[in-house]
């Protein structure tokens, strides 16, 4: 089974951590449905060209976030999440690119004003 994960070999953000963020997006976004099962470790690491001690730590800190479960001799599954839970999620995911947009725009002293302009212009352009 193919997994839609990118890893930028070129991010200061550690291998573990791409894997680790954008699997839970998949899981928290519906992308990956309860109950699906995921690739084995070995599996997993494999198409990703990384180590299996990196995807065994990906796999267990997401279940013990909650978000997968493991079956002995079965495999690795997605746990079933609720929707307040997604809902909370596809809020803070928003929340922390805005963050990152407006530490951008302070960094290059924008106004807030010219952000707020720029905000809009970004909306209109993507949600034509």
């Amino acid at each position: 089974m193919f997994m839609p994960i990118q890893i930028n070999d070129n991010s200061s953000e550690p291998l573990y951590a791409q894997i680790t963020y954008q699997l839970r997006a998949l899981i928290l976004s519906g992308h990956l449905e309860e109950g699906m099962l995921l690739p084995s470790i070995r599996e997993f690491a494999n198409q990703l060209q990384c180590s299996v001690i990196t995807v065994r730590r990906v796999y267990q800190d997401l279940e013990s976030e909650g978000l997968l479960r493991t079956k002995q001799g079965t495999g690795t599954f997605v746990a079933q999440v609720h929707a307040e839970e997604r809902a909370r999620y596809r809020r803070q995911a928003v929340e922390q690119a805005l963050e990152e947009a407006v530490d951008a725009a302070l960094r290059v002293d924008i106004t807030k004003e010219e952000l707020e302009q720029l905000m809009q212009e970004v909306i209109l352009r993507k949600w034509h």
